[in-house]
């Protein structure tokens, strides 16, 4: 009988979330991400009226980035600049790398700003699914997290090894599909 009863307060709360207002939405998602990082006790700074919150998270060996969860105009933000300055001398390779990766990509872009001069990931998600299922929020979270970590990967060999961009994603790919048979 608790069961049932669990289920059924689940339901009637996914139900109240879709039917309430849009502006409901983004508070209600905005605070949604607030737990999710007080829960996990991971370093983070809460920006309450950017509705931005700042993480850092090792992106690569012994490199920390600062990732960026937004909630504003009807979307779930997650941002991390992958590079941080780039010399100008590569900017063409830097475009065919981050065109290969937007190629790849389910969700999200890969953003070269040339005035800048970074190299961002950034994906965005409609609140409604957050609304109906709240751990989708991490699910999302670590989804750009580990994405973002093969793109630092890519684009700090393009800078470091001057590696051709077809070579770096092939290997990449070829990497991916070895980790996925051992699994």
């Amino acid at each position: 009988m608790r069961q049932y009863i669990g289920q059924l307060f689940f339901y009637l709360r996914k139900i109240y979330r879709i039917t309430i207002s849009d502006n409901k939405h983004e508070e209600i998602v905005w605070n949604d991400l607030k737990k999710l990082h007080q829960d996990s006790k991971w370093r983070f700074g809460v920006f309450e009226s950017d509705k931005h919150i700042e993480t850092v998270f090792e992106i690569g060996e012994k490199t920390g980035a600062r990732f960026y969860y937004m909630v504003y105009d009807g979307h779930y933000h997650c941002r991390v600049k992958v590079l941080e300055n780039f010399s100008s001398e590569i900017t063409t390779e830097l475009f065919v790398l981050a065109a290969h990766f937007n190629n790849l990509l389910n969700s999200g872009v890969v953003v070269v700003n040339v005035q800048s001069g970074y190299v961002e990931y950034h994906t965005k998600n409609d609140y409604i699914v957050n609304i109906i299922y709240p751990g989708e929020l991490h699910a999302q979270l670590l989804r750009h997290f580990n994405t973002s970590k093969d793109i630092f990967w890519a684009f700090n060999r393009l800078v470091n090894e001057n590696e051709e961009p077809t070579l770096i994603i092939a290997d990449l790919m070829r990497m991916n599909k070895n980790n996925e048979t051992n699994n």
